[in-house]
């Protein structure tokens, strides 16, 4: 029996709607990009070349004048890599799409035009309430990039500054120990006859792995305490080859402070880190040994430690040298530009491939979990319990 043929064509057949509107939008991206002007941030989000790579894709980047020289990037390398540079801050924040390493303070609020789009750190522990209220009410969109996950379910953004924070721990560390700075005169490297430089590092992520990557590398011997024995477990896989490993025992750990001449601080907790070296273990440490607490911005997980900056970055108490500087990173700002770069930069060519950010957030789980305001709606339940407020939940928004 015949078939009844149909009128159309099969390809008239297809849904031609969805893809004609990705099209239509397609190449539009119009980023803004203002100098960092929180205290000793010297960071930028992208690169020049990222830049010549994103604007290369017909997107327009505009960047505020002398954005990038904490990083040693000159705005005429922005200009060469197809920005556009102005000193009209407003101008760039009149854009549609903010990017920014610092969250936008509350007089940069005012001048993000209704409906923009921020992209940046969101540092719940250090906001205010009123923060969230005024996004809310100019009805912002916000991603904070220390939430966006990758497609193996990691925080990229994280462990990238967690890699620069544990390697930098070490470098410190070896600084403030030459007699140039008031150190005990002791050197890292393995030299021949001289008994190498002992290490104590508590918390075996990130930070605690790359912090003993780069004490081995320089000869040293390092011992790792964490609680988690898979932690524990993964660091020795992953620094191929057998260390010093141990779970959290007071016993245990003094006996490693006691003879050790660096101490790194890497243990992070839900809410603060904990405290896991009293004071009285720090005051049996020996005299001239270095603490480098990198937990500080969470509190930190000695005892004695404090906040300082990175103009004043040690303080010394019971002949123990500690280094409290919370943002680590902003040491090396031209290596941490280059990794926050790289993990913006992809996101970003994808935002134009989709059409836009809210076909983005439709389809890529990574990106929707970094959200905490959809068009003035919080959508973060971290947020929300934390100062709180009401939030909602962004998969009935969105769908």
């Amino acid at each position: 029996m015949k078939q009844p043929t149909s009128p159309f064509s099969k390809q008239q057949l297809l849904p031609q709607e969805e893809t004609l509107e990705v099209l239509k939008q397609k190449g539009e991206l119009f980023i803004g990009i203002p100098k960092e002007n929180q205290y000793q941030e010297k960071r930028i989000c992208l690169t020049p070349d990222a830049v010549n790579a994103i604007t290369a894709h017909g997107h327009r980047v505009l960047i505020e004048a002398g954005a990038g020289e904490g990083a040693n990037y000159t705005d005429v390398d922005y200009t060469n890599a197809g920005a556009e540079v102005t000193k009209d801050v407003k101008k760039v924040f009149g854009c549609p799409l903010i990017l920014k390493v610092e969250p936008p303070t509350l007089s940069e609020i005012e001048m993000l035009n209704p409906q923009a789009t921020v992209i940046s750190a969101l540092q719940i522990k250090t906001q205010k309430k009123e923060y969230f209220e005024k996004m809310a009410k100019k009805r912002i969109t916000a991603i904070a990039f220390e939430f966006i996950r990758d497609e193996d379910g990691k925080y990229p953004a994280i462990r990238s500054l967690s890699e620069i924070a544990g390697i930098s721990s070490v470098l410190i560390a070896a600084e403030l120990m030459a007699a140039t700075n008031q150190g005990n005169g002791l050197m890292f490297g393995n030299i021949s006859g001289v008994p190498p430089v002992e290490v104590v590092i508590i918390g075996a992520g990130t930070v605690g792995e790359f912090a003993a990557r780069s004490a081995i590398g320089l000869g040293a011997n390092v011992k790792v305490f964490d609680n988690s024995l898979t932690k524990l477990r993964k660091i020795q896989t992953n620094l191929k080859q057998t260390v010093y490993t141990s779970t959290i025992q007071p016993k245990n750990l003094l006996k490693a402070l006691k003879r050790c001449d660096v101490a790194i601080g890497a243990a992070r907790g839900r809410e603060r880190s904990p405290v896991v070296v009293s004071s009285t273990m720090v005051e049996h440490m020996k005299k001239g040994a270095v603490i480098i607490d990198v937990s500080i911005d969470m509190g930190g997980c000695f005892e004695t430690s404090e906040i300082t900056d990175h103009n004043k970055p040690t303080i010394e108490k019971y002949g123990v040298i500690h280094y409290g500087v919370p943002n680590i990173p902003a040491r090396y700002p031209k290596t941490a530009t280059i990794s926050i770069s790289n993990i913006f930069t992809p996101y970003l060519l994808k935002l134009g491939e989709d059409g836009g950010l809210e076909n983005s957030l439709r389809f890529d789980k990574g990106l929707r979990n970094g959200l905490y305001i959809y068009h003035g709606i919080l959508t973060s339940k971290a947020v929300g319990e934390w100062f709180d407020l009401q939030y909602s939940d962004i998969n009935f928004l969105i769908f």
